[in-house]
């Protein structure tokens, strides 16, 4: 969209009239001219968005409004290049005879930005005032936004088809049998086969159950690699294709599985699959979606699952559930409206689930806003096609989503497809992309959170994973909608991003030598031998690669990524794996975000301070330790920096500020938790610490650390063994922050009785006790402690007997989870179970699996209701499979 782009350029402007003096010598004046122009068009973008009809013109004008704010931002951006470029090889002084800037920014204001500014507004001008027309006006949006239940519980008409399908997998056979569920996208073929991964009849009859997304553009490796997830922690990174499906066949083999793989594209793709399956093993069931039939007959004998359109009983269900999250509830001016609206949907689930999430955005007069609705659905479904109908209900939701949602929205496509996104990377990438606008009160950040969590309400993204607290940690997108998104971000349309592919002729698309058209990059196969072409586009502002398995990077071609795109500001390079740190990165000025992966990166060198607007760090390492060489306090505008070996900052004696606006710092050296450190990063809101936590006993410093809420601790003394060396003692409980939720410990090998510490931290809302945290068989909870724990986690502990004296240990606690207590016979869930709503465990043991069910039934008596666990009353029980009830 025009006004965020029009929105980010300016505040960069304003930004470098501040931190940038001795760069834009010469030609401040003209930026303040510049700065001036671009206030004026975002308060006149502002008001027209409110007040004219978005058609096909105004569309055009947006387009033009934003290619010339691309032409002014890579101009001075370009400028601030050179400049940076010639100060540092004339050690620190600028060239006076150096290119003519003001010259340049001034033809820019000139010949560019006025002339199109003007025909902006007289064309504006002529537009329609806009009369509230539903297929252009832009939902309201509200603060106080749920996230919508998984889509498991809102699942519609495949009752018979999930008991048929059941009762097949769980029949026995001869040999290894494939079922298949085919229909057209949209229909709910994932749906009904994760209503039936969930099922607790496939729970118990398969110990091992495993989903693989497969998609049109399915990596083999990562297939491989997703099923032998189930088997062990083994490292088969480095393994070929060919060993991988070794691997799998031996591993399935010895199982009683169900394999779930989902959107399979072709008959090729199967037999790819097929390959690796043990054919002699009667116990293995497959059950694979796809959207051609072909695929089906070629993969088993059986006759595959058509799914066939809701009726529209089913498809006015549907609806009333995704609206209001429960039947019944619609009130009665809106039900002939409602049913209306759920029939134009043809009865395509995806589609009365897109349009599901426009309908619950409508406040105010509801009834009228309904009506616009039925009169969007009806002028944009004027296709026998269903298929298309879908598409364009798509484009009915995204035509009603607020400007500053629409670039987060297209933005899904850079991503593979059915591709697990994580919340943080996203959230962080639309920052520095500029998708963000400011909102008084509220960080970046939070606005970021917002956004998603907007478009997960819409129903145009699905939730995959939340976290302890309930939010988003990872979510997908429909592939109908990635589509979607990739279509609408093309050069032809809005020239978002473009994703480079190989064509069947073994090229590039696009061809390399039409990349400097594009604003920004994505890749996600074939990635060496893209940078082996040394392309070249000066103006692509992002590069991004999410290839689904490693990429190793020659040392001749460590450079290839800062030659190719000097402008670069965002880069997310993961899974190429450098040899070592690629020194040009530290050219790339512009750098706002950057995501590097090294197995031998050990730090992160001086240079990288003068990147001046980098906003997040994120390294990935197998080293234990990092050593921060660069002056992070003079990076005024850096938020987050990521890494899971411990940081060492060694240059602790910089002057600048730029730890005030530090959230992030993970995981930080115990060494280097110094009060001087902390000091400066007074605005702390996550932080890991990494090392001999002892020392933390010693200071007071995390105490002052006001603002912080998650803190995690890594226990960490190599070489000696943290098994035999445990942590004594934990910090006592007013060296904590005052204001933390969350608290995460890591192998601190700590005997139960400093479980008593946390229970004296008042604001602690989640506590996860990972690898061995605690030591001992057992652990006697007690009375008066924890008063604010909502979460408690245990993963891997040697814990037998867990009891509790007193009446109430836990007052609040609503989601207990268990992972690999292999040895707990005994758990205390009968004064547990007075708020307790999700117990969800995992390997462990058959007494305890037998209290939990026991602790079930009872739930059940207590609340008949199959629904009351819905809206976050009630108790949900999640049995790992292979646990068995």
């Amino acid at each position: 969209m025009a006004e965020p782009a029009v929105t980010f350029l300016l505040e960069n402007v304003q930004k470098m009239m501040v931190d940038q003096i001795d760069l834009i010598s010469g030609y401040k004046g003209e930026l303040k001219q510049l700065q001036n122009d671009l206030e004026l068009m975002t308060a006149f973008l502002e008001e027209s968005a409110n007040v004219r009809e978005k058609g096909k013109v105004y569309r055009q004008f947006e387009k033009r409004i934003r290619e010339v704010v691309y032409k002014a931002e890579d101009t001075i951006d370009d400028c601030l290049r050179q400049a940076a470029a010639e100060k540092s090889s004339r050690f620190g002084k600028l060239n006076p005879k150096r290119l003519d800037l003001a010259k340049r920014v001034r033809t820019l204001r000139e010949k560019e930005v006025l002339p199109v500014f003007s025909e902006a507004r007289a064309g504006f001008a002529s537009l329609p005032i806009f009369n509230g027309s539903a297929a252009t006006a832009q939902s309201s949006r509200t603060d106080d936004k749920k996230i919508p239940l998984l889509r498991e519980e809102n699942v519609v008409g495949f009752d018979e088809e999930a008991d048929t399908l059941i009762r097949t997998l769980t029949e026995e056979s001869e040999k290894l049998e494939v079922i298949s569920i085919i229909g057209m996208p949209g229909i709910g073929k994932t749906t009904l086969a994760w209503k039936i991964y969930n099922d607790k009849r496939i729970q118990y009859e398969f110990p091992t159950v495993i989903w693989v997304y497969v998609s049109q553009e399915f990596n083999m490796k990562e297939v491989f690699l997703t099923i032998l997830k189930k088997s062990n922690q083994k490292d088969r990174s480095g393994f070929t294709e060919y060993q991988l499906a070794q691997e799998v066949r031996s591993f399935l083999q010895k199982q009683k599985f169900l394999l779930f793989m989902d959107d399979v594209w072709t008959p090729e793709a199967w037999e790819q699959i097929k390959a690796a399956l043990p054919e002699s093993n009667k116990s293995g069931k497959v059950l694979i979606t796809s959207r051609d039939e072909k695929v089906a007959r070629r993969a088993g004998v059986k006759e595959p699952q058509k799914l066939g359109f809701l009726d529209v009983t089913q498809s006015w269900k549907l609806l009333q559930l995704e609206v209001w999250g429960k039947e019944d509830e619609c009130p009665n001016e809106l039900k002939v409206i409602g049913k209306d609206i759920a029939q134009q949907c043809g009865g395509v689930p995806l589609a009365i689930v897109v349009i599901g999430g426009i309908l619950r955005e409508k406040f105010g007069n509801v009834k009228d806003e309904w009506k616009k609705v039925s009169t969007s659905v009806t002028s944009y479904l004027n296709y026998h096609d269903k298929e298309k109908r879908t598409e364009n209900i798509i484009l009915l939701s995204y035509n009603m989503l607020p400007h500053d949602l629409r670039d987060c929205f297209l933005y899904l496509g850079m991503f593979p497809e059915d591709y697990e996104i994580p919340a943080w990377k996203l959230t962080r990438l639309w920052i520095a992309e500029g998708f963000i606008q400011r909102r008084p009160g509220k960080s970046l950040e939070e606005v970021a959170q917002e956004n998603l969590v907007d478009l997960v309400a819409r129903n145009l993204v699905m939730v995959d994973k939340t976290n302890a607290r309930g939010e988003v940690k990872a979510c997908r997108v429909h592939d109908m909608i990635h589509e979607f998104c990739r279509s609408q971000s093309a050069f032809a349309k809005q020239n978002l991003f473009q994703e480079v592919k190989k064509s069947k002729e073994r090229d590039f698309d696009p061809p390399l030598s039409e990349i400097s058209n594009s604003r920004r990059l994505c890749i996600h196969s074939y990635v060496v031998d893209f940078l082996r072409k040394k392309p070249k586009g000066p103006y692509v502002r992002s590069f991004l690669c999410f290839s689904k398995e490693a990429v190793v990077l020659q040392p001749d071609y460590i450079s290839s990524i800062p030659d190719a795109f000097s402008l670069v500001r965002v880069l997310d390079v993961n899974p190429i794996k450098f040899s070592k740190f690629p020194a040009k990165i530290t050219q790339l000025i512009h750098l706002s975000y950057i995501s590097l992966s090294g197995d031998e990166f050990k730090a992160l060198p001086d240079p990288v301070s003068k990147l001046w607007n980098l906003q997040t760090i994120k390294i990935d390492t197998l080293s234990r330790t990092f050593d921060v060489k660069a002056d992070i306090w003079k990076m005024m505008q850096l938020r987050h920096f990521k890494t899971k070996a411990a940081i060492v900052l060694l240059n602790r004696e910089g002057r600048g500020k730029g730890g005030e606006n530090l959230q992030t710092l993970s995981r930080l050296s115990a060494d280097s938790c110094t009060e001087d450190v902390f000091n400066r990063a007074p605005n702390l809101k996550n932080l890991g610490i990494r090392g001999n936590l002892s020392k933390l006993s010693d200071t007071t410093c995390l105490a002052k650390l006001d603002l912080l809420q998650k803190l995690k601790l890594v226990y960490d003394i190599f070489p000696d063994s943290i098994s035999q060396n445990g942590l004594r003692a934990l910090p006592s409980p007013e060296k904590f922050p005052a204001n933390l939720t969350t608290l995460t410990l890591s192998s601190t090998y700590l005997e139960w009785k400093h479980m008593a510490t946390l229970g004296q931290l008042r604001s602690l809302e989640v506590v996860k006790l990972k690898e061995y945290a605690f030591m001992g068989k057992h652990w006697e909870a007690v009375d008066g402690g924890f008063p604010c724990l909502e979460v408690l986690h245990i993963a891997r502990t040697d814990l037998v007997f867990w009891t509790a004296s007193g009446s109430d240990p836990f007052p609040r606690l609503k989601c207990l989870q268990l992972n690999n207590c292999e040895k707990l016979e005994d758990v205390p869930l009968s004064m547990l179970e007075k708020s307790l709503e999700v117990l969800n465990i995992e390997r462990v043991t058959k007494s305890v699996v037998k209290l939990a069910t026991e602790m079930e039934e009872k739930k059940k008596q207590e609340m008949p209701s199959p629904h009351t666990n819905k809206r976050g009353t009630g108790f949900k029980l999640i049995i790992a499979p292979g646990d068995g009830r």
